[in-house]
């Protein structure tokens, strides 16, 4: 079963493991880890990136990185937690993934993470004369 394949190649990288149904599976990883799960992912399983999720959640911002397994029609829903509300920044993964260009760019712009290595993180969404550090999706954000 590719689940347990995922989580056998993963072992001792895997905080949290959480099978939601049969086609969904939802696993937790260190955000310093991104980017050697992700090849892991897409190399040795043929899984696509198809989305990134940002999420503000007061203490923490939380990114979900959708892989899809298309053969079966499974996701394998990775979740990384940036504690460091005042510095967020995690590995950008465009060196593998072109799809994931726009998708950090635009949680960039409206979150205000800063994905290292990113070639271009200029905005997609907002008018480039948006207020500099104002992040339209972040809880503490003031519409002025």
């Amino acid at each position: 079963m590719i689940k347990d394949e995922v989580k056998n190649l993963l072992a001792g990288k895997i905080k949290n493991w959480e099978v939601k149904n049969p086609k969904r599976v939802y696993f937790e990883i260190d955000k310093s880890d991104i980017k050697e799960i992700s090849r892991k992912l897409y190399k040795d399983f043929n899984m696509r990136l198809s989305t990134i999720t940002g999420i503000d959640n007061e203490n923490s911002f939380e990114l979900i990185y959708h892989f899809g397994l298309d053969k079966t029609g499974e996701i394998f829903n990775m979740r990384a937690f940036i504690l460091d509300k005042n510095n967020p920044e995690i590995d950008s993964l465009t060196n593998l993934f072109k799809a994931s260009d726009w998708v950090e760019r635009e949680i960039h712009e409206l979150l205000g993470i800063n994905f290292k290595g990113h070639p271009n993180l200029k905005h997609l969404l907002l008018d480039n004369d948006w207020p500099k550090n104002s992040y339209p999706l972040r809880k503490d954000y003031k519409n002025e």
